[in-house]
């Protein structure tokens, strides 16, 4: 006989794993504060291979509109600079020979409605996946039966799978929340 958890337990691994991809993928989304995660997609030439920029400088946030950026080498300046350039950021980087300071400038009501419809479908993404895992578990335990396993332990594990899919699902809800009031505070 086979043991419903091991149906359950990739379930649930697969629903962590969109979920943590949808927190992941929601840091990346500029919500009008300065934030380093914006970024992280942002690779530069460094000796040949692409490198995230923060493998080849200092970046920080000392207020909230402001991203500085202190390569390690001066040489990086002008790579870093053609980077943001050349990304979907959005920013002109502003560089002093010191420092790269990339000033987020605050969104317009139309760009934040649009960025919240991004979150929104990002968040419709995570639940699609969470369904899928749901989906997956239950046609596992559905072929079990066929395999010996009693109904009985079955249905439960089934409700086992529902109460998983609920869970994250809120989570998903809370995530996506939070990130529409961060957009849409002023």
């Amino acid at each position: 006989m086979t043991d419903p958890k091991t149906y359950l337990g990739p379930a649930e691994e697969k629903m962590e794993l969109a979920v943590a991809y949808l927190d992941e993928s929601l840091a990346h989304i500029r919500a009008g504060k300065a934030n380093p995660k914006i970024l992280d997609g942002i690779r530069v030439d460094y000796y040949g291979s692409a490198a995230p920029i923060s493998n080849v400088a200092n970046v920080s946030v000392p207020d909230a509109r402001t991203i500085t950026i202190t390569p390690w080498e001066k040489s990086m300046f002008r790579e870093i600079e053609k980077a943001i350039i050349n990304s979907e950021l959005g920013i002109t980087p502003e560089n002093n020979g010191e420092v790269i300071r990339l000033s987020i400038p605050p969104l317009t009501e139309e760009r934040r409605k649009a960025l919240v419809k991004q979150s929104k479908a990002e968040a419709e993404q995570a639940k699609v996946s969470v369904r899928n895992a749901r989906r997956d578990a239950i046609e596992g335990l559905k072929k079990a039966i066929k395999q010996g396993m009693p109904e009985d332990v079955e249905k439960d594990a089934e409700a086992s799978a529902q109460k998983l899919h609920d869970k994250f699902l809120k989570k998903i809800d809370d995530l996506f929340a939070a990130k529409e009031k961060e957009i849409l505070t002023v």
